[in-house]
Parts: structure tokens; sequence; C-alpha cells
């Protein structure tokens, strides 16, 4: 397990910016050393708006958009092109504008695929391709992911891993079928904490007023089952990237004034 950074900056935008920022260099670094890169999308308020950030950030030309392998943290169990699904979402946010290969995206099944209202087959499928895509020096039967996104929810779940359900508590797969969500729609398809810990990297974000408790409880030793984002850490690094008022109910000394 690997000890939080975190990492604060003056507002949400700003801190949107630097994520995206951040993430260019970390793929572009990944592209250098081994031609490809890996990485983990996020949907919601702060998975979006990074996505945005990087649509308009003047050196996003500097990825190789097509030697780029994107995967989904989690997705809304919804009819393909859904506009509340998180592909749709990172579409229209970035993927939309830059040279991605096709093949290389690997979103989770929709609704309406082959498995109609199967939530628990969507997500064998997914986990099957993500076996697929490891290799024998992977740490776990899924790549080992450049970056893993993740944004915290006010209850501190992440990807679709509400506290105290099921999926938090999975210990062998990597991809379950949730149902029951607290959060609308009920029905999604998740990574469990065993895929997410495979990243090479962990970046868990947060902005606003509203994910300041979660914040708090998650970096103050408490459990995953109650908070699943305080179990999700990478191999590497797990990086927290906050904005003032997410981060207000932290102790000072746990980030540096410079991150201001």
């Amino acid at each position: 397990m690997t000890a939080p950074q975190v990492v604060v900056h003056r507002d949400a935008g700003l801190a949107a910016r630097a994520a995206a920022a951040r993430l260019i260099t970390k793929i572009v670094d990944a592209q250098a050393a081994r031609g490809l890169a890996s990485v983990v999308l996020t949907g919601g308020r702060n998975g979006n708006g990074l996505l945005a950030a990087l649509a308009e950030a003047p050196a996003r030309d500097a990825v190789d958009w097509s030697r780029l392998d994107l995967w989904w943290g989690d997705e809304r169990f919804l009819p393909a092109g859904h506009p509340e699904r998180n592909e749709t979402q990172a579409r229209q946010a970035l993927l939309d504008a830059v040279p991605v290969d096709p093949a290389r995206v690997r979103p989770m099944p929709a609704a309406d695929g082959p498995h109609g209202g199967g939530v628990e087959e969507a997500a064998e499928e997914y986990a099957a391709e993500l076996a697929a895509a490891a290799r024998p020096e992977n740490h776990a039967a899924v790549p080992s992911f450049d970056v893993v996104l993740l944004g915290v929810g006010p209850d501190a779940h992440v990807a679709s891993l509400f506290p105290e359900l099921p999926a938090v508590r999975e210990t062998e797969r990597t991809v379950v079928g949730v149902r029951g969500a607290p959060k609308p729609p009920p029905t999604r398809v998740s990574l469990t904490l065993p895929a997410i810990r495979a990243g090479r990297e962990v970046w868990l974000l947060a902005a606003g007023e509203d994910k300041a408790k979660a914040v708090t409880i998650a970096l103050s030793g408490a459990g995953e089952v109650q908070a699943p984002a305080a179990g999700a850490y990478g191999r590497r690094r797990t990086l927290w990237l906050l904005d003032r008022t997410a981060a207000a109910g932290l102790p000072r000394d746990l980030y540096p004034p410079a991150s201001l």
C-alpha cells in the first residue's frame, strides 16, 4: 500500500487544469518508456472537468493518442449513447476532439448490448476483456494501468463501489455488476478494489464543499467498507488532487503550503 500524497489547488478550475497537465506528462513519459500508455477514466463532475481541461490544454498534442489505451472505472448500465453514461460524457468532453484509435477505447458494455439487462454478464465480459489485455508481468488479471482516475463521491464512494454494499467487499473478481446503488441509476458496472490497486498510480479527484467530509474521512484512517476511497491506492503512487474547499477538513500538515 502506498501512502497517499495530497495536492491542494486554489479552486476547482485550477485543480482540473493542473490535473490535466499532470496527466499529459504521465502519458507522454509512459509512451516514451514503453511505447504505449494505459489510463482508466472516471465520470462525474470532477472527472469530466479534467477531460474538458485536457481537451483545451495547449500541450494535449504532445500525446500520441493512437498509442493510448482507455478503460473505464465504472459505468451506468444504460443504453449506448445515453447522456448519463460515462462513455458518452467522456466522448463529448474529450474523445471526439482527439485522434484516438477506436480499437484502444474500451467502454464498458451498454444495457442494450448483447447481454440486454444482464449486468452480471456485462461485468464478466469486461473482466474477460481486461484479462485478455493483461501481460505476464502484470500484477493482476488486468493491465498495469499507468493511471487510474477516480472521482470521490460525497459518501466517499469511488467508481461504483459504495459504502457497505457487496461490491466494495469483493476480493477476487476484477469487475462486478452493482445493483441497488444509492446514487441513480441503481444498476452499474464497476472495477473492484483489486483491479484498481493493480494500477501503477491511482489519482483521486475531489473538488467542492460537498466533498470535504468524504475526503476527511477517507484520509483519516477509515476502513474501505465504510469509505471505499480509503481503499483505493496504487502500486507506486496514490495521489489526491483537491481544491481548497474539498480539503477544508484536513490538517494542514498533511499537504505542503506550496500546493496551494
